[in-house]
């Protein structure tokens, strides 16, 4: 039995779950923040943490360091996702393998160990951030999806070592790391009309979504900058099946458009599903780029000539600036800007 410095025994799980009038299970899904607790009951649990003087295993190692040797990527949505078909998109998608891949390729050789969360609501997040105070992890890397989210602020208000792999939306003293999204797009014009296209659409992002909006940006302008005042654009949500959707309404309203920037390789990929069953050849009759440079544009058919996103790169230096930021908690916030380059294959 556990014994204190005066032989007084320590309080264990069980006390605190006797005192919260919980499992014992269900105290420690809380202490280990382990999803899907109702919110009541992580606060009644926490209270009860605090009135019996439990202190969890992990917390007493980080006593002397007041560290806990975890990070945690977050990924914040506009809506909650606790069905198991979200998680199975979320791993499915390349683009997150790909951060979390980045991540560990600096944390692993840190001693770091990463845990995921995903926020889909304002409760949600002030549950996170305070979590994160309480000493849950170091630090946090920040996936940020809707085109309003407080989390940033929260987070950077609340004193908690965060980094952004992309551009915050609004203006938040947060380290940050992005792609130069503007010159992408504009590497993407620029070959569709070098290889001879003439009438040019695009399958965008939410427009609202930085990212999104600058490749849009950089799009426009490079295109108005070759005499093309006008293009259409669809808009997806970076999904294959939005891709298909985005691709059949292209067609009905431009049935002679000869070239196609998608915004990233999932939704490229679903152009392509789309031009085939319409009996539309590519590239010989309309040309695709896609956004990424993912293992979906390797395996599509034919191969899709993409705009390579650096991620396992950015991701690798969010990292490094995070535990830069733990280490130096009055460092000024800073941010890293990586360039495209074009991949040729044989979709353009």
């Amino acid at each position: 039995m556990q014994r204190g410095p005066v032989g007084e025994r320590l309080p264990t799980l069980e006390d605190v779950a006797r005192v919260a009038g919980v499992s014992r299970a269900t105290v420690s899904r809380v202490i280990n923040g382990i999803r899907n607790v109702d919110p009541q009951i992580h606060e009644v649990v926490w209270d009860a943490v605090g009135q019996t003087g439990y202190v969890p295993n992990r917390m007493a190692r980080s006593l002397v360091t007041r560290r806990t040797g975890t990070v945690a990527l977050v990924v914040s949505d506009s809506e909650l996702h606790d069905d198991d078909p979200f998680m199975g998109r979320f791993f499915a998608d390349p683009y997150f393998g790909r951060v979390v891949g980045g991540l560990m390729s600096v944390l692993r050789q840190a001693g770091i160990q990463l845990a995921l969360q995903i926020v889909g609501s304002d409760d949600g997040r002030k549950r996170l951030v305070g979590d994160l105070r309480n000493g849950q992890a170091d630090g946090v890397i920040v996936l940020s999806l809707p085109a309003v989210d407080a989390l940033p602020r929260m987070l950077t208000e609340g004193g908690v070592p965060a980094v952004m792999i992309g551009r915050p939306a609004e203006a938040v003293p947060i380290n940050y790391v992005d792609l130069a999204n503007e010159t992408g797009a504009t590497l993407a014009a620029e070959h569709l009309l070098g290889r001879g296209c003439q009438r040019i659409a695009m399958i965008s992002g939410p427009a609202d979504v930085p990212a999104s909006h600058d490749r849009i940006s950089g799009f426009r302008r490079a295109m108005a900058k070759h005499g093309h005042g006008w293009v259409p654009i669809i808009a997806g949500n970076f999904t294959k099946e939005s891709g298909e959707d985005a691709m059949r309404a292209l067609l009905a309203d431009n049935a002679d458009l000869d070239g196609v920037f998608v915004a990233n390789d999932l939704m490229a990929v679903g152009a392509l599903a789309t031009l085939r069953d319409a009996g539309r050849r590519v590239p010989d009759d309309v040309a695709i780029v896609g956004f990424d440079d993912s293992s979906a544009a390797v395996a599509a058919a034919p191969a899709l000539t993409t705009v390579r996103h650096p991620l396992e790169d950015m991701a690798a230096e969010a990292a490094r600036l995070l535990l830069a930021r733990i280490e130096d908690p009055g460092m000024r916030a800073s941010s890293v800007i990586y360039e495209p380059t074009l991949v040729r294959r044989q979709s353009a």
